[in-house]
């Protein structure tokens, strides 16, 4: 076989020479990185999905326009229609807590508007899979 002037002997030792520049090392810890980020973005979700439910800044806006003030014990009640709502299957759903209406999507755990049921228009709700009274 003849040699390169070089100093090489076969296009496999050029390649690992100057374009194979990461060692196995350094991508081991890519790897080990990525896991990381990914089973920690599974855990925030898993966490997510298991505490309080969250208020859009609409649902917010809603609350705070029509001066509705909810209890620790509605808010209890109203995570608890939620996780109701998640073991059937439901995405979107309406949670009623007293005379309070809350359209929740459950897949990322936020109410996404609220009100008093006597506010509704026609007391018709609709874009929802399922309803709750909690």
């Amino acid at each position: 076989m003849n040699q390169i002037s070089s100093g090489f002997t076969s296009i496999q030792q050029v390649t690992d020479q100057y374009l194979n520049t990461t060692s196995k090392s350094s991508n081991m810890d890519i790897s080990d990185s990525f896991a990381s980020y990914l089973q920690n973005q599974l855990d925030v979700k898993e966490a997510s999905t298991e505490g309080e439910v969250k208020f859009s800044k609409h649902a917010a806006k809603r609350l705070d326009d029509r001066d509705i003030q909810i209890t620790e014990e509605q808010k209890i009640r109203l995570n608890e229609g939620v996780q109701k709502a998640e073991a059937k299957g439901i995405q979107d759903s309406l949670v009623m807590v007293d005379s309070l209406a809350f359209i929740v999507n459950v897949p990322s755990n936020t109410v996404i508007t609220a009100l008093e049921n006597n506010q509704s228009e026609e007391g018709i709700f609709t874009n929802i899979d399922g309803a709750v009274i909690a």
